[in-house]
């Protein structure tokens, strides 16, 4: 739990601001069904709030404290060996800074996966690390992140519409008095 507890205090400055892109460009109180990729310890779970939802991720103790936390439904799975439940695909499907801590082979295989997940006219909401080409903070920060695999615009461009048709793509950072800490980008995607 230390390390559930620990990630959700570094993330709290900015889980809101990262959710904001997300937030302009849909109207949450239309989703009817979330699976929300990667969850941690439940960091996005009270956006969803009136939806039915589901967070997955490899992790169990984060889904142990989510549980406790948040009183929803967490899995505890490699998401390649999820296939589904018995409600069905899901109509909004939220994969919030996770595709940067794996290789681009094994993010086209997830992407792959998850667009099969995706109802006829749902939408995957990727957000995520951009590597910047200029050197300064956000740079350093994004090459000592945990995840070794940040990649500049053109590349997730390209991992994203292999699998998925583009609705939104946007650029957007996170900055803390002015100083850029995290370039990150907004993909809304539709199954090919």
């Amino acid at each position: 739990m230390a390390h559930a507890v620990a990630y959700r205090l570094w993330q709290a400055p900015f889980a809101h601001r990262k959710l904001l892109p997300v937030l302009r460009h849909n109207d949450l109180s239309r989703v009817r069904r979330v699976l929300d990729v990667a969850c941690g310890p439940g960091t996005n779970t009270a956006v969803f709030a009136d939806t039915d939802y589901l967070g997955i991720d490899i992790n169990p103790a984060y889904v142990d404290y989510a549980r406790r936390k948040y009183g929803r439904r967490f899995l505890a799975a490699d998401l390649l060996d999820y296939n589904g439940d018995q409600e069905g695909r899901f109509d909004f499907v939220l994969v919030n800074s996770f595709f940067h801590h794996v290789d681009a082979a094994q993010a086209r295989r997830i992407l792959e996966h998850l667009a099969r997940l995706v109802v006829p006219g749902g939408h995957i909401h990727v957000l995520d690390l951009v590597m910047p080409t200029s050197r300064g903070i956000a740079q350093f920060l994004a090459r000592h992140d945990r995840g070794p695999f940040p990649r500049p615009l053109d590349e997730w461009r390209s991992l994203f519409e292999a699998a998925f048709e583009t609705v939104v793509f946007e650029a957007y950072r996170l900055s803390v008095a002015g100083v850029t800490l995290w370039n990150m980008v907004y993909f809304k995607g539709k199954p090919r």
